[in-house]
């Protein structure tokens, strides 16, 4: 069973930072692909940054976020985390681990997600 567990949303000036964190398990963590989404009220889910498993672990994210956004692991914690960085009212959303099954290679397009952790609140007030 794949339980992603978020942590570390909150209320911040524009300008500031914070750090998600999704903690999984261990299987999870090895041959899922993990990444981030995020939603807005009124606006559809929308992936945010994603990693593979491959032996590269290439990152990708979406163009909004590029150079302010990174996401990272943490092995030894089973843990995949989003720093954020000069964030701006816009990013105020519910942001939202997922897991899926990788393809071929290990890529892990945002189309491969289908498990979801239960959200945390990032709020970003000009």
């Amino acid at each position: 069973q794949v339980q992603l567990v978020e942590s570390g949303g909150g209320s911040v000036q524009a300008g500031g930072s914070l750090r998600l964190s999704c903690a999984a398990s261990r299987s999870t963590y090895e041959y899922y692909c993990m990444g981030w989404f995020r939603q807005a009220p009124g606006k559809e889910r929308e992936g945010v940054a994603t990693i593979d498993i491959d032996s590269v672990g290439t990152t990708s994210y979406a163009d909004s976020v590029k150079g302010r956004f990174t996401i990272s692991q943490d092995n030894a914690k089973n843990t995949l985390y989003l720093q954020m960085n000069s964030l701006k009212p816009e990013d105020t959303a519910m942001y939202y681990c997922a897991a899926g099954p990788p393809r071929y290679g290990g890529s892990c397009p945002m189309t491969v997600y289908n498990y979801w952790g239960q959200g945390t609140q990032v709020t970003v007030s000009s």
